[in-house]
């Protein structure tokens, strides 16, 4: 049985990398300032996607993702990977979004894709943590959900089944189709990236790329549908404009604060007895330990 599957995922910014000019004014990300990457979990569902696909001839792995037009940028990372296609969410009007208001725009847009076997995605960004989004977005479109999710083990007469691994132990679940899966890091890691597929699709590019790029390079992509990384904006997949970015934000940042991690004050010792006695009879004293 062939499957079509959607995989959800985020580009992130690179939190070994975060600056002073991280957080705008009005306490939200500024993703533009940021080195930005896969987000990790999502890497680890589109390798459960890709197995699937090899496991299932005729199957197809569509990536979906939402931000800034870059993220075109980690449609191409899947690509590189397996997957057939991908679509970038991106429009002004959904910049800000809290969790509610994401999952709603993500639902909208699976809406307009439709013809779905499965939905997977990361259990949770990295810049967010919340593990809040594939729950939502499941919530959203009326469908079953499994989280947690550390290996689909077999699709069998319409249902899924998936081994989980929870904080105290394992469980394999069974879920009817469609449904939403949502993968933790301890999945298997994404496949590296295939070099026949980075030569064959190295141009692929969105239209809001295109517009940069050379005239025969755009040539190039129009004529050939398979580099073609769809865009869709929020009036494309029928969002309600007070559900989305952040008019659809219940959640609000209050204050943001800059807080720097300053050492007190420094001992050196000397590699000798009775220097480091008395330090740890000085640590004793004022209770740091014993």
């Amino acid at each position: 049985m062939s499957l079509n599957i959607i995989v959800l995922a985020k580009q992130v910014p690179d939190t070994r990398n975060v600056g002073k000019d991280a957080m705008k004014e009005d306490g939200t990300i500024n993703r533009a300032a940021l080195p930005a990457i896969f987000n990790p979990e999502d890497l680890n569902a589109l390798e459960q996607a890709l197995r699937l696909k090899d496991g299932h001839p005729g199957s197809t792995v569509t990536l979906l993702t939402m931000g800034l037009p870059r993220a075109a940028e980690i449609v191409r990372e899947a690509i590189y990977r397996g997957a057939d296609c991908g679509i970038v969410l991106t429009d002004r009007a959904l910049g800000g979004a809290d969790t509610l208001a994401t999952s709603y725009s993500l639902a909208q847009a699976v809406k307009k894709h439709g013809n779905y076997d499965l939905i997977l995605g990361g259990r949770q960004a990295i810049d967010g943590d919340t593990a809040q989004v594939g729950p939502q977005i499941a919530e959203k479109l009326g469908l079953p959900q499994v989280t947690y999710a550390e290996e689909i083990l077999e699709i069998k007469d319409g249902k899924v089944i998936v081994k989980r691994r929870l904080e105290h132990g394992v469980e394999t679940v069974c879920a009817p189709m469609p449904c939403v899966v949502t993968v933790n890091g301890s999945a298997a890691e994404c496949r590296p990236r295939n070099a026949k597929r980075v030569m064959k699709f190295k141009r692929a590019a969105s239209p809001s790329e295109l517009a940069k790029l050379p005239e025969n390079v755009v040539s190039m992509v129009n004529a050939n549908p398979e580099l073609q990384i769809a865009e869709w904006g929020a009036a494309f997949v029928e969002a309600d404009p007070e559900q989305i970015g952040l008019a659809g934000s219940p959640t609000k940042v209050k204050t943001v604060e800059n807080v720097v991690f300053t050492a007190k004050e420094s001992l050196c010792l000397e590699n000798n007895d009775e220097q480091i006695e008395n330090l740890i009879k000085d640590l004793i004293a004022n209770h740091t330990i014993g």
